[in-house]
């Protein structure tokens, strides 16, 4: 049996109600509060793929403000090195990187993880015709934003994401993981 050590902050949490921990994958952690109404507190450890280092932190800035594990990558084959080591939920990956195009990095990461995969996130001001989606598509891409992209369209792709990895899996009333 392995032994990881897990560490828990909280704040706002009301004094005398329980939470458990739920496992929902590999990767994933939340805290669940139990009991009707339940609240699931939702992050995701992010690779950020951009050349453009203002976008890249910006980008970083926004995903950590709102409680996500946040890696930058400023080149294409870095952004490869680093989903090996960093393990992403999600990765937003701009086409057009020096080293490695985003397209490379979705095939890998498809290819390599299967049905497994991080939700993969394209975001590109360049390559914006029909047939460039499509290409995003055919190479493993789950979405494809056109810079400049709406930020709480953004959000909420990960948002759902970590709602629908959720659902898959977590605590049942008798407190066993499901």
């Amino acid at each position: 049996m392995r032994r990881r050590k897990i560490e828990l902050f909280a704040t706002n949490f009301s004094p005398g109600t329980e939470y458990a921990l739920a496992v929902t994958s590999k990767r994933a952690l939340h805290v669940v509060r139990a009991g009707a109404g339940a609240t699931v507190r939702k992050s995701a450890r992010v690779l950020v793929a951009d050349d453009d280092r203002d976008n890249a932190t910006m980008l970083a800035a926004v995903l950590r403000d709102e409680g996500h594990e946040v890696v930058v990558a400023l080149r294409g084959d870095d952004a490869v090195e680093m989903s090996r080591l960093f393990r992403p939920d999600v990765v937003i990956a701009d086409i057009n990187l020096p080293g490695t195009s985003g397209y490379a990095i979705a095939r890998e990461l498809r290819e390599r993880h299967r049905n497994l995969a991080p939700l993969l996130i394209a975001m590109t001001g360049v390559w914006t015709k029909s047939s460039d989606r499509l290409v995003g598509e055919a190479v493993g891409f789950d979405h494809y934003l056109v810079k400049p992209y709406d930020l709480q369209e953004l959000l909420g792709l990960i948002r759902n994401f970590l709602t629908q990895s959720t659902d898959s899996g977590g605590v049942s009333e008798t407190g066993e993981l499901t």
